[in-house]
């Protein structure tokens, strides 16, 4: 993506910082252990990795721009998605990837997860957030850049066929966009993450590990 992307339809908003720190404590970080080294694909701002603690932090992004938003002591790559020679072999503890996949191909994508299988420690785990076709068909591509549709059954299939155990699946994880009358608050989003009910809830969380004997 260049960088008219980043000023119009993915422009800097602090909202954003507010969300990301908010579920960073109160839903991922519990999932990643002190020692752990953590990659994150398509790192945008920075807002997820930088309100990580991790004793590494690697971000990846194509924006040219982006390093400049990562907090100090997070590494940085500049490069596309599917090329990931940067990063060594059986090195990385959780891979994280929020509104990504849904702007490259399934080739790109297959040949990400081919990767991530020889870069991630056997224990593991990969975790996407993403648009949910499902129930975002309205809206998906309202976002030009977007080439791809998944639902939460097909990106689970999608990552079986690649030699990936899915662990976890949460149809209507989070609403789609900030953009939006809704308050963005800590309080608000800690009462959404524990309730039953999502309402406007377009954005789906699946985690998942490559199948040992794949490796």
């Amino acid at each position: 993506m260049n960088n008219s992307y980043f000023e119009t339809r993915f422009a800097e908003d602090p909202r954003r910082e507010v969300l990301w720190r908010t579920l960073v404590q109160h839903y991922f970080q519990s999932q990643i252990p002190a020692e752990a080294c953590v990659l994150e694909l398509g790192a945008g701002y920075g807002n997820f990795i930088n309100n990580v603690r991790a004793r590494r932090r690697i971000a990846q992004d194509q924006w040219a721009d982006f390093p400049r938003f990562l907090a100090p002591g997070v590494e940085s790559h500049v490069g596309p998605v599917h090329e990931l020679s940067f990063v060594d072999d059986d090195s990385i503890d959780f891979v994280f990837a929020s509104n990504l996949f849904e702007h490259i191909t399934q080739e790109e994508f297959a040949s990400v997860l081919a990767q991530l299988r020889r870069k991630l420690r056997p224990a593991g785990t990969l975790t996407l957030l993403q648009p949910n076709y499902r129930y975002a068909f309205r809206e998906y591509f309202d976002d030009y850049t977007h080439k791809t549709v998944y639902s939460h059954l097909s990106i689970c299939d999608f990552l079986q066929a690649n030699s990936y155990e899915v662990l976890t699946v949460k149809p209507r994880f989070l609403p789609l966009t900030l953009k939006s009358k809704l308050k963005v608050s800590p309080s608000l989003i800690r009462l959404y993450l524990i309730s039953p009910v999502k309402p406007f809830g377009k954005q789906m969380l699946v985690q998942a590990r490559p199948v040992q004997e794949a490796r």
